[in-house]
Order: C-alpha cells, then structure tokens, then sequence
C-alpha cells in the first residue's frame, strides 16, 4: 500500500499489545456488567501511547514516532497523519464492543476539541491537559430530546446575568456522561430564529449545583455509561464561555468529520470480525455430511461480505488520504458522510449474515455467536449516532450541486 511504512506498522503492533492485554480479555465482562473501569484505563491507554495520540504535545499530547510532518492532522489542531489514527481506531475495535470504546475513548475524543481550538488560554489551562492526559474526561452535550440530528433546534438556554450564565434545559443520550468531569455544552443565547447564530458553547464542571445526570438504557453499547442529564439554573461563569457568544454552532461542526470518520473505522473493523468469526465456525460446524463452509450459499455470503470490506476500506483509506493532502474539511464532509453510510449498511448486512451462518449461536450472548451477537446489538447506534443514514445523504447531496 502507498499509504502505510515501517513507521505505521510498529505503531499498529503498539496499539494491538494494548488491546490485547488490556481489553478483549475483558470486554465481556464489562458488557454484561454494563460499565468500565474508565479511571484505571485511560491512565493505562495514555501510558501506552494510545490515548494521548492525536492531541498536541503542548498539552500532552503524545504523537505516535513518525507520525508529524509536512502534512495536515487527522483534525484541525494537530499535524499526526490521519493514517496513525486510523490505525489506532482500527487496533481498538478489535476488541468487538463499540460500547467498551464509547466508554473509554469517545467522550473526550469529541467533547475537548472545541475547547483546544477556540477555548481561552485560561479556559484550556484548567480543562485540557487532564483530559489529554486521562486524569479527568469531557463529554459532549449536543443532543436534546425534542430533537437529534437537527441540531439549530436546541432548547437548551444559557442566560447572562452579570458574570455568569444561567443554564436550563436537558440533553439526551449523551456519551460518557455519568463519568464525565467536564460537560461542553451547546446552548441558545439568543433569538436567531434560524438557530445557528443563537447557540454558544460553555464548559460546565461536574459539582456545579443544578447538574442532574440519569443512566440510560440502551440497545447496544452497554458500557457506554449514555446519559440524560438535567441542567436547573446551574450557574456557569462566563470565563468558561468557549470562543465567542453566538459561535457555537461553528464550534459543533470541527467535531462532525473527524467523529464520522472514526465511527466508520469501527464499523469496518466490527464487520472483519463478523466475516472472521462466521468463516471459523462454518470450518468447523458440520452439515449434511461436509464442513458449513463447503455449502455454495455459506461461500457466497462470504464473499459478499469480504467485497463489500475491502469497498469501505478503501473509502477510508481515500478520505485519509485527502485530509493528509489539505482537502478543504468543508468540502470533505459530503464524502465522509457517504463513507459512513457505507460502513453502517456494511455492518449490517455482515451481522446479519454472520448471524445467518452461525444459527441459533447467535441468538444467545454467550458461546460461539457472542461476538456477533454483540456486534448485531451495536448496528443500531452506529447508523443513528454521529449522523443518521439519512441525514449523511442529504448533507452529500447538498453538496453534490445537483
């Protein structure tokens, strides 16, 4: 391949011992347990090299050997090539559970940007570096339940009284958010009847009185600790204001990208395991007098399976290879979004058709199908979070100048 040296192969060897060591051994038990050891694993993850990766080393961040250079980051603030983070994200789901890495990984991955980019100096100083650095972790609060994809609709409001902002409202189904120490949340400080210029960003601190959270019950993602969470008149200083009143809704939008793009890595690395697992059980499970796998139809949704892999993957590997080359992140996003659909519909058509081949196997949560079963739980959250299916075709359609 021209896109991967020496340099990302050691970086890939560093990222599977960790995984290995440090998350497939466990992941069931966390999955059925409904939570992760996230304080312990994310000192581990930075120790490691991992969770540090794609963050700037002023804040200490810890870009894998090789990994800077002449070249535009896997997101605005860094210059690590996207090629290491797609590895990285790629080793992780190895693990076989989205919502392990949801736990983990994915809270701060897309709560912190806005504060690195547009955050005051006083303002990153008192939230980056622990998060970076695994000591403490952001979420995201976007998402409200009046609403999900539409994201100038926010209810959420954020008066000014003198020095600080009263915040009253609610987000739903918020990644990470009952571990969370910092809450970057989108709300309204106007009327903008279009939405877009009335919201503004604020970081609010886990032990601000007014700040209610509630463990949700979800489909998939067991571990993922996704939240509801509560804000009455929680009073915020305006210090914690991220960037400019009335920008939010620009400061959401560095995020959606970079996210797409990860989920869609996973996606793709959910579906090798679908196709891997569903390929050792049809060696081994008997039929009729020969091995599953000697039957045309079992060979065939095997090779569907694998066409349909290597398509995405090289999706994923183009869109890298243009955020690498500077491709306006404005114009990239009608592409990523159609990668991401492909990866959710890749995902799946292979649950479903590993479930196929391995039977009632795959109906139960342990046993030979347990992996898939899990995967099958995920696909859900995967169509829907970051962009649902149909919103990503819309946003490349919009920019297809039909």
């Amino acid at each position: 391949s021209p896109y991967y040296g020496e340099q990302h192969h050691r970086w890939r060897a560093i990222c599977r011992k960790f995984v290995d060591e440090e998350l497939t051994p466990f992941v069931d038990a966390w999955d059925e347990a409904g939570d992760v050891p996230v304080e312990d694993l994310r000192r581990k993850a930075y120790a490691a090299g991992l969770y540090g990766a794609t963050w700037p080393k002023e804040y200490g961040g810890t870009p894998p050997a090789g990994s800077e250079g002449p070249w535009h980051g896997a997101w605005v603030a860094v210059n690590v090539d996207p090629f290491f983070d797609l590895i990285m994200w790629d080793e992780l789901a190895r693990c076989g559970s989205g919502g392990v890495l949801a736990g983990l990984f994915v809270p701060t991955n897309i709560g912190l940007p806005p504060v690195v980019v547009y955050g005051s100096d006083e303002l990153r100083s008192r939230v980056v570096r622990d998060c970076v650095t695994g000591h403490k972790a952001t979420c995201l609060c976007v998402t409200e339940p009046g609403g999900g994809s539409d994201v100038g609709a926010i209810r959420t409001t954020a008066a000014r009284e003198g020095d600080v902002y009263v915040v009253n409202g609610a987000k739903k189904w918020i990644t990470g958010g009952m571990k969370a120490d910092f809450f970057t949340v989108l709300c309204r400080t106007g009327s903008d009847a279009s939405g877009r210029g009335a919201a503004s960003m604020l970081v609010l601190e886990r032990g601000m009185p007014g700040i209610t959270v509630r463990r949700m019950k979800t489909q998939g993602w067991w571990a993922s600790n996704t939240t509801y969470i509560e804000f009455d008149n929680v009073r915020v200083p305006v210090a914690n204001l991220v960037g400019k009143e009335g920008d939010g809704f620009k400061y959401t939008m560095i995020n959606f990208n970079h996210e797409r793009f990860v989920l869609t890595v996973q996606m793709l690395r959910f579906s090798r395991i679908c196709l891997a697992e569903a390929i050792t059980f049809a060696r081994r499970r008997r039929t009729f007098g020969q091995r599953l796998v000697d039957h045309q139809v079992i060979r065939h949704k095997v090779a569907e399976m694998a066409s349909g892999i290597e398509g995405v993957q090289k999706q994923l590997e183009n869109d890298a290879y243009q955020v690498k080359c500077g491709y306006p992140e404005q114009q990239l996003g009608g592409h990523i979004a159609l990668v991401k659909v492909s990866g959710s519909r890749l995902m799946e058509f292979c649950a479903r058709e590993a479930s196929q081949i391995f039977g009632g196997q795959s109906f139960t949560r342990d046993g030979a199908g347990g992996r898939v079963e899990r995967i099958y739980r995920e696909v859900r959250v995967m169509a829907i979070g970051g962009g649902s299916e149909e919103i990503m075709l819309n946003l490349a359609m919009s920019q297809a100048k039909l």
